[in-house]
């Protein structure tokens, strides 16, 4: 690499802020006031975004109040099916590219192991069918796949290139260079912001060229992590800010779980300004979150009253509402006053894809018992244009017991499992693997019992993430830029949003982590501290990297 350069991270596309420098630098990232140390700042949701805000405010010398209407963790959700840690089923985030470098300082800074996860045609799969068409093929790198997958692929790279300056776009993300990579990402987003991902597909020359067949091949096993049907129908932005950044490639997960990263920031006890040595954010909470919250109101100017759910109420002179924002008009009373109109607008036509995903755990990792029929494992992950869709192999070690996702779907194949029980679901995803491994016996390893998810299901998220809609630029640029608040309403400031659904990258982790960030400055600047001259925090640079206005002139 040359000098000078990064590898590819989430540097941007449409903020081109670094965070993990921000976070890296050794004065820290602001100071507060003397006169307001203690200062209790409330926090709406234990997921990752409000524990890094949590994590970062206490540290600064706040008192954050956490409130939780279900479970720490939010879509980091870890189930475990025995008394092992390993052992656990990953009902929400379970693959973090090594790109996403701001989750990552939290990772490392809590000695989290991460292991390559195992994504199809990658060597931590070691082999993987793909079942299309009725026509199972094993493979362990796409040179193994018949021409047309090549072909396929082909036509990707070079409609990325021709249609989005992918090279020239990296090269920037690598240098750290913000104004060049403005200078090519803000005419995309006026380009695209109003046009689909299955147009960008079907207009691309490349894609032309190979006709129908391959489009929809793309959809059903496309690269990478799988097919990528269920997204055709999002802005073509949303997908560009996914594979320019590498949120596609290298990811891992995390050994014991990926809760461990918002439990561990809850237990952790950092260096703290005004709090004693040993101060957590558990030891603040008696060990307990607090419950949801019922409603949010306006006393005045300076302060907002939160009343949980057992009609306890408290005042604050700020919060954080890291919930998904359908829930501040459909589980919390949230006075009108709180937002402008145009935010309200944004928060309620949030777009929330579905997803579901079926987990067992065996008794072996037996899938690396070789067919002597072929010479080759007996069972590989798997992606397939059946209702499994894809299918996940966990392998702990030969003398303990390993886990299968056996499906992970979204939109429409994740709505086909929402009315069935978690027996049924299995029964169906063996079902349609039989078909792809006919001679295999499946279910005679299974143990325990299994797990299920259908976030949609879940009243405290009512989808597994947002899904941005062509023409809906305007309305994501008003929630990821909600935490400048210097130009509001006095009624307006001092709610702040952060969140994987406020963020330009939903569904990952990394823009729930940017977006806690932006509102610990937010927050900061609300209650009269600074960041560090030579550490300027992402408020200080705004008006030089700010999101591309489409409306100004």
């Amino acid at each position: 690499m040359p000098r000078g350069e990064r590898p590819i991270t989430v540097f941007g596309l449409d903020f081109p802020f670094a965070y993990d420098d921000w976070l890296a630098h050794p004065e820290g990232l602001a100071e507060i006031p003397e006169e307001v140390l203690g200062t209790r700042v409330a926090i709406i949701g234990a997921g990752v975004s409000g524990m890094v805000a949590a994590h970062e405010l206490l540290k600064l010398g706040l008192r954050p109040v956490v409130y939780e209407a279900g479970r720490l963790g939010g879509r980091l959700r870890t189930e475990m099916f025995s008394d092992d840690p390993e052992i656990v089923a990953e009902l929400g985030g379970m693959r973090f590219p090594r790109s996403a470098t701001t989750f990552y300082h939290y990772v490392d800074a809590l000695g989290l192991e991460t292991r390559p996860f195992p994504n199809p045609l990658t060597a931590a799969a070691g082999t993987t069918v793909v079942d299309l068409g009725g026509v199972s093929r094993l493979a362990r790198s796409i040179a193994d796949l018949p021409s047309d997958f090549g072909d396929m692929a082909k036509a990707w790279a070079d409609a990325l290139e021709t249609g989005a300056q992918a090279s020239a776009i990296r090269d920037a993300i690598k240098r750290r260079d913000p104004h060049a990579l403005k200078a090519l990402w803000d005419p995309l987003v006026r380009a695209w912001d109003d046009r689909t991902f299955y147009d960008f597909i079907a207009t691309s020359p490349a894609f032309s060229r190979l006709g129908f067949r391959h489009r929809e091949m793309f959809g059903q096993v496309g690269f990478g992590t799988g097919g990528w049907d269920s997204d055709f129908r999002n802005t073509m932005l949303e997908i560009l800010r996914v594979v320019l950044t590498d949120c596609d490639e290298d990811q891992h997960w995390i050994v014991g779980g990926a809760e461990s990263v918002p439990r561990g920031l809850w237990h952790a006890t950092p260096v703290c300004r005004h709090w004693p040595a040993e101060t957590s954010l558990a030891r603040l909470h008696a060990g307990a979150a607090r419950p949801g919250v019922a409603s949010l109101s306006r006393i005045d100017d300076h302060r907002i009253r939160v009343t949980d759910t057992y009609g306890n109420a408290e005042e604050f002179p700020c919060v954080l509402a890291t919930c998904q924002s359908w829930l501040l008009t459909t589980n919390i009373d949230t006075d009108e006053s709180l937002f402008s109109q145009d935010h309200w607008m944004s928060l309620d036509r949030t777009s929330y894809m579905q997803s579901a995903k079926t987990f067992v755990m065996v008794d072996r990792p037996f899938w690396h018992d070789i067919d002597p029929a072929t010479g080759e494992p007996c069972m590989s992950m798997t992606l397939s244009d059946r209702l499994t869709r894809g299918t996940y192999l966990f392998d702990h070690g030969a003398d303990r017991p390993g886990v299968i996702c056996l499906s992970y779907t979204w939109m429409a194949d994740a709505l086909k499992m929402l009315p069935l029980p978690v027996e049924q679901r299995v029964e169906l995803a063996l079902g349609a693997l039989s078909k792809i491994y006919p001679g295999l016996d499946i279910r005679s390893h299974i143990i325990g019992h299994p797990i299920t998810i259908s976030w949609e299901s879940d009243p405290h998220f009512l989808g597994a993430f947002k899904g941005a809609l062509p023409g809906h630029y305007r309305y994501n640029r008003r929630m990821y830029t909600h935490f400048m608040q210097r130009d509001f309403q006095a009624s307006e400031r001092g709610i702040f949003l952060a969140g994987d659904d406020v963020s330009w990258t939903p569904g990952w982790a990394e823009g729930a982590v940017q977006t806690a960030l932006n509102a610990v400055w937010g927050i900061v600047d609300h209650l009269g501290g600074s960041t560090p001259a030579d550490n300027p925090g992402p408020g200080d640079r705004f008006d030089e990297l700010q999101p591309i206005d489409l409306d100004a002139s």
